[in-house]
């Protein structure tokens, strides 16, 4: 994988910055952040974590062609074209939705980047995207391929996650983390000893099949420290409001750390309301990790 690293021109391990403030030192709370989102210019935040494994599984199985699935705006699948071209791999994506008569910034980056698009309707998608007739049609086309599934949500994006704790080397009351596939979450709850609790915070209302996800890699009776904060969306995926908005900027302009409006912005929103209602213990170390999706904010046009 050092040759990758090479590759790619990875900062790994991430680097760890502390949070200063009146707000914190009143509250008496520590408060850092693991720095994924400069990982990479492109493959940052937990994107490579996912990928890692998964490319080198699919290098080791002699395969040369990568396919995944995603959104209209899917970080993954722009990481994912990126890394693919990169590392020699041809790469296809397959978008939730129909095709619209202008691609977006990101559906046109993963074009330049040589994938394949191919779009499948919300229902279908929603129903059998990993069984799907399409599938199929690209395999008659592309010939075979090495699937990985959506937000690189599989067993290997699981052991790349694995990863982020282990480069944290002091100790710590509560890891805070960003929910989508639930992914992410279950390779830092594995790695966490059960004196150190996981905070999920979802961007969306309904959590049952990120829980369902967590629980399927962290049903173990050592892996009872996480819960995944309800309520705490804005109203739904991609809902965003003035408050939120100014306090994205505010918090750029305090601690020169830029924050996207679908999952950093949101968490660290709701973190400071937790911390604001003394949520946390007294002399509380807290670590949040910054995820990256920051090239989803071309799709918003905000001065952030």
């Amino acid at each position: 994988m050092n040759i990758i690293l090479n590759i790619l021109n990875l900062n790994i391990p991430s680097i760890i910055s502390k949070i200063n403030s009146s707000f914190l030192e009143e509250k008496e709370i520590e408060l850092f952040v693991k720095r994924d989102d400069l990982i990479h210019n492109i493959i940052s935040g937990n994107k490579w974590r996912k990928l890692k494994y998964n490319f080198q599984e699919a290098s080791n199985r002699g395969f040369s062609t990568i396919l995944s699935f995603g959104g209209a705006y899917s970080n993954h699948l722009h990481a994912l074209s990126y890394a693919a071209k990169m590392m020699g791999f041809r790469s296809i994506g397959v978008v939730r939705g129909n095709k619209a008569r202008t691609l977006n910034s990101t559906l046109s980056y993963c074009l330049e980047n040589n994938m394949k698009l191919f779009f499948l309707d919300r229902l279908s998608y929603q129903k059998n995207k990993y069984n799907n007739q399409l599938l199929i049609d690209i395999q008659k086309i592309h010939g075979d391929f090495y699937t990985i599934p959506e937000g690189g949500n599989n067993d290997f994006g699981v052991l790349g996650c694995q990863e982020i704790v282990k480069e944290i080397s002091f100790d710590f009351d509560y890891f805070c983390c960003a929910v989508g596939t639930g992914c992410t979450s279950s390779g830092i709850i594995r790695s966490l000893n059960n004196q150190s609790h996981f905070l999920g915070f979802a961007p969306f209302p309904k959590v049952a099949e990120q829980k369902k996800s967590i629980l399927k890699y962290c049903s173990s009776v050592l892996h009872h420290n996480w819960s995944i904060l309800p309520d705490k969306h804005f109203g739904g995926y991609g809902k965003i409001n003035g408050n939120l908005i100014k306090f994205i900027r505010q918090f750029n302009r305090d601690n020169s750390i830029k924050l996207d409006v679908i999952y950093m912005g949101k968490l660290f929103y709701n973190l400071y309301e937790l911390i604001q209602n003394d949520f946390f213990e007294k002399k509380s170390r807290i670590i949040v990790l910054h995820s990256g999706g920051l090239q989803g904010l071309n799709g918003f046009n905000l001065n952030l």
